[in-house]
């Protein structure tokens, strides 16, 4: 199949038979869009369809354009994620875009799987306690980071250690412990994450370490990022693969 018989195809795969609303005012840019998204970006590399709509729900959530939201939550569905997972990569940004883009983005997900009879709220996938948070979060990172987790509480200035606190108790005991996503899911959707929102360079190397550690390799990383290019424009996206390339040299 040439690039439109691809798109048509996947459009029709993630969205149903329905025309893009572009078409009835913005027909080329619609045709522009279609093309590269669903008949070329869709079709690189080797991630699945499930994987690619949990990229697209972070990456919208964290542009926080919430019309295109809705419209891959149906998505998601079609593909066959399950609402936990939907939700679990939506919650999975909340560290790193603030608790207002979540709840945001939550608004838009309720919505769909209220107008699709997904009764709420789902089965709770917590699996740390208030007393267990933090050792757990901390044991997490540290499978993930090793010994420089260690270093940086270490050197951290004793009026700054809550925030090496906070990242181990929140961000990894409070979110990263939860069941519907493994752990190598987490990490590539945090690259996801914060190679969107731009000016994180540090993190993003720190996570593609962390990718690797987890079993993600190069090539997985390289399609997800290229996967976030339509969402997220050139400049992000060529940024994050020089942060790869410096951490993982071809």
């Amino acid at each position: 199949m040439n690039r439109i018989e691809k798109s048509q195809e996947t459009y029709k795969q993630l969205f149903g038979d329905g025309v893009p609303a572009a078409y009835a005012t913005d027909p080329d840019f619609q045709d522009i869009l279609s093309r590269f998204i669903f008949g070329e970006v869709f079709h690189q590399g080797s991630l699945d369809d499930k994987m690619r709509e949990l990229i697209t729900l972070v990456v919208l959530t964290t542009n926080q354009t919430l019309p295109q939201l809705k419209a891959h939550v149906h998505a998601a569905l079609n593909v066959g994620l399950t609402p936990i997972e939907i939700k679990e990569a939506v919650y999975q940004c909340a560290p790193y875009v603030g608790f207002p883009k979540t709840l945001n983005a939550m608004t838009e997900v309720n919505d769909v799987f209220n107008a699709r009879n997904i009764a709420l709220p789902l089965e709770s996938q917590q699996q740390v306690e208030e007393e267990t948070r933090f050792d757990k979060g901390l044991a997490v990172q540290v499978d993930i980071f090793g010994d420089i987790i260690t270093k940086n509480r270490e050197n951290s200035p004793i009026n700054q250690k809550h925030i090496q606190d906070y990242l181990s108790a929140f961000c990894f005991g409070d979110f990263y412990t939860r069941g519907g996503l493994d752990l190598k899911t987490r990490e590539l959707l945090t690259l996801s994450i914060i190679s969107a929102l731009g000016g994180a360079d540090h993190q993003v190397k720190a996570h593609v370490q962390g990718n690797l550690n987890v079993g993600n390799d190069k090539e997985t990383m390289i399609t997800a990022i290229t996967h976030c290019l339509p969402y997220m424009g050139f400049p992000r996206t060529l940024n994050a693969l020089s942060c790869i390339n410096e951490i993982i040299a071809e």
